[in-house]
């Protein structure tokens, strides 16, 4: 069973990077055909696929978000990463990390962990 545990500040000023990790257990990050994804909720609104990082090391972005973001990973820690460069209070959501293999690549999710982004 994969388990998944978002770590990473609460509070983040404007103009910030926020820097979010996603621990992996139960599986490695190197397994073969899975991806493992960031997802975030704003209040008030549905979920939004921020990106993801695949089991080769190969990053993926929505577009909208693209040119603020970067996942990497950590394979000796079996971690990934997500970083979201100048924030505004609009980037304020529970932030998801989610893996799974290429049929089903939301099937384990963590907790969640609320980010707010404000001065």
């Amino acid at each position: 069973q994969v388990q998944l545990q978002e770590s990473g500040p609460g509070l983040v000023k404007p103009s910030q990077t926020l820097s979010l990790t996603c621990t992996i257990s139960g599986a490695s990050i190197t397994t073969n055909y899975y991806y493992w994804t960031w997802i975030r909720q704003p209040p008030g609104k549905g979920l939004e696929w921020m990106g993801a990082i695949n089991y080769s090391g190969e990053t993926y972005y929505t577009p909208s978000l693209k040119s603020r973001s970067s996942i990497s990973r950590d394979t000796s820690k079996n971690q990934f990463t997500l970083q979201l460069s100048y924030v505004t209070p609009e980037d304020t959501a529970v932030y998801y990390c989610a893996s799974g293999n290429t049929m089903r690549p939301f099937d384990y999710w963590g907790q969640g962990t609320q980010v707010t982004v404000s001065s």
